[in-house]
């Protein structure tokens, strides 16, 4: 039986036994705001792939590079970020794709004017 990766199916013992941790370590990720499980109408935690990733990602921020987990809030932050921003450039660069096979045809250049940038280095 397959699940989807955003799918809540694994319950907080069984994804405490997977990673080894305690499932208070989990219950205080959710409390820092880290991870967000599912519940269950009943109030059971579920977890998604996608949240046992998340986690193992925190694991090796803090056990491997020994980061808090304030620190560990802002890299994903950041991380969330970056992903955002690269969705973003890649439907702008399959837009522009299309506006440049379009103009092409007409023959018509997409970017008539571009702009000249000085870059200043500063030394020691």
């Amino acid at each position: 039986m397959h699940h989807g990766y955003e799918e809540p199916v694994y319950l907080i013992s069984v994804v405490a036994k997977v990673l080894t941790i305690h499932p208070q370590t989990l219950r205080q990720y959710e409390r820092e705001g880290l991870v967000s499980p599912s519940r269950t109408d009943g109030k059971m935690r579920l977890y998604s792939q996608q949240d046992i990733d998340k986690i193992k990602m925190i694991q090796r921020l803090t056990r491997d590079l020994g980061v808090n987990l304030a620190g560990v809030d802002i890299i994903m932050q950041l991380k969330d970020k970056i992903d955002e921003y690269e969705s973003l450039i890649e439907s702008l660069r399959l837009e522009v794709s299309g506006l440049s096979k379009k103009n092409s045809q007409t023959k018509n250049p997409l970017v008539k004017h571009k702009n000249s940038y000085e870059i200043i280095l500063f030394g020691e």
